[in-house]
C-alpha cells in the first residue's frame, strides 16, 4: 500500500497503523528528514517526491511499486492548509493550491488503477475535511479543494466499482497532530473544541489510521463511494 504525505502528522499514522498490521507499505513526502526517520523506525519504503510535479509523482509510483509489489492500497492523505485571503490569491497561488490539494489525487489514482484491475480489484481512500462543511474561514482554495475531492471520490467509485476497486473518503476533524498543536491549538482554539466537538477527548490521528485499515480490509468489502467522518461530533 502506498500512502501520499506520510512523513509526519495523519500520514505517519497510516504508515505506522498499516505497517503494524504487516504490510507491506511506501509513502511520499517532500519532507525528506521526516521521511528518512520514520522509514528507519518503521521498515516502510520512503520516496523523497514533490507531488505538485507531475512527472516526479508518476516515477515515484512506479519506484514504489517496483520496491513493494503493485499497489493494492493507495491512501491519497497529502494536502497544505496554509491560511490565504480570497483578495490575495493570484493565479499562481491558485494553481498551486489546487495542485498540492486536489490534482495530485487524481493523477496517483489513475497510475495505480491498471495495477488494481490487474489484481481484481484495490482500494482508494482520499482524505477530505470538515473544514467546507463546518463553514471555517480563511483558506478558500484548500477548503475548495476538499470539497472537489468528496465529488473526485463518488465519481470514481461510480467508474471503478465494476473492477472491484471500492473509493472511500475520510472526513477528519481538528486532529492533534503536532503541526496543529504547534501552529493552531491556542487557548482559543481549545474553547472551540470544547464548544463544538461532542466528544471530549481529543481527535488524534491514529484515531483517522484505524478507520483507513478497517475501509482497506476485507470487512469493508461492500463499502465504496461514502465519506466517513472522524471528527468527535463536530458536524
Amino acid at each position: 500500500m502506498l500512502v501520499t504525505g506520510g512523513a509526519t502528522g495523519i500520514g505517519a499514522a497510516h504508515v505506522e497503523a498499516f505497517r503494524a498490521q504487516g504490510s507491506r507499505v511506501a509513502f511520499l513526502d517532500v519532507d525528506q528528514n521526516s521521511g528518512r526517520s520514520l522509514a528507519k523506525a518503521t521498515g516502510a519504503l520512503f520516496l523523497a517526491c514533490d507531488l505538485t510535479n507531475l512527472a516526479a509523482l508518476e516515477q515515484a509510483l512506479a519506484q514504489a511499486a517496483a520496491g513493494i509489489g503493485p499497489i493494492q492500497v493507495l491512501v491519497n492523505n497529502a494536502a497544505d492548509d496554509a491560511r490565504h485571503d480570497l483578495l490575495d490569491v493570484t493565479e499562481a497561488s491558485f494553481e498551486r493550491g489546487i495542485a498540492v490539494n486536489l490534482r495530485h489525487l487524481v493523477f496517483a489514482s489513475k497510475a495505480v488503477v491498471p495495477g488494481m484491475r490487474a489484481q481484481g480489484g484495490g482500494v482508494i481512500l482520499n482524505t477530505g475535511s470538515i473544514s467546507w462543511r463546518g463553514g471555517f474561514g480563511g483558506m478558500p482554495l484548500y477548503m475548495t479543494a476538499k470539497a472537489g475531492i468528496e465529488g473526485l471520490t463518488r465519481a470514481l467509485a461510480r467508474d471503478l466499482g465494476p473492477d472491484r476497486i471500492r473509493v472511500n473518503c475520510i472526513v477528519p476533524g481538528w486532529v492533534m497532530t503536532e503541526k496543529q498543536l504547534r501552529e493552531r491549538v491556542d487557548d482559543a482554539g481549545r474553547r472551540m473544541i470544547a464548544e463544538r466537538q461532542f466528544l471530549p477527548d481529543p481527535v488524534e490521528p491514529r484515531d483517522v489510521a484505524a478507520l483507513a485499515t478497517w475501509l482497506a480490509s476485507g470487512d469493508a468489502r461492500a463499502c465504496t463511494a461514502q465519506c466517513f467522518v472522524v471528527d468527535g461530533g463536530w458536524i
